[in-house]
């Protein structure tokens, strides 16, 4: 049979301290800071954010204005659904490359109409011109996984 031995104790020892002081203090002036270490960065300004590259709120707002846009046919927005292929902004002006489902959409002729208006009525937009494109053709592989939720496809 084994016996357990319990030793009582009053005190531990502390254990050895990490030294933080240099042993001489010739060289302490080695380990301070220097005060211009961060006047660089301080100084720096930030670049110039671009209102009309991607991320920039022109090109935000053309986005948000996109995503209320509807299919009459499909509960989806047009941007989830894939039928915006690009959006480019110079200067205010902003050409929105899109297309329909089919090239006999109902609302083939309306459609670009409205996305033109509503693009058009976003704050820093200046014109707005929308590009009807058939090539390449749309298909279900073009919408997001948002759309593809909505309409029971995930």
């Amino acid at each position: 049979m084994s016996s357990i031995r319990v030793e009582e104790v009053d005190q531990v020892p502390a254990p050895p301290k990490a030294r933080v002081e240099p042993e001489n203090a010739g060289t302490r002036s080695q380990f301070e800071r220097k005060r211009d270490y961060l006047d660089g960065f301080l100084k720096a300004q930030a670049p110039a954010e671009d209102a009309e590259a991607p991320g920039g709120a022109v090109y935000d707002g053309v986005i948000a204005a996109l995503k209320d846009i509807y299919d009459p046919e499909i509960p989806v927005n047009i941007y989830e659904l894939g039928l915006v292929y690009n959006v480019e902004v110079n200067d205010g002006h902003v050409i929105v490359t899109m297309t329909l489902t089919t090239p006999h959409c109902p609302v083939a002729e309306s459609m670009p109409a409205e996305v033109e208006i509503r693009v058009g009525a976003v704050p820093g937009v200046g014109s707005a011109e929308v590009n009807l494109v058939w090539d390449p053709p749309w298909d279900p592989g073009k919408m997001s996984d948002e759309a593809r939720l909505e309409l029971g496809m995930l």
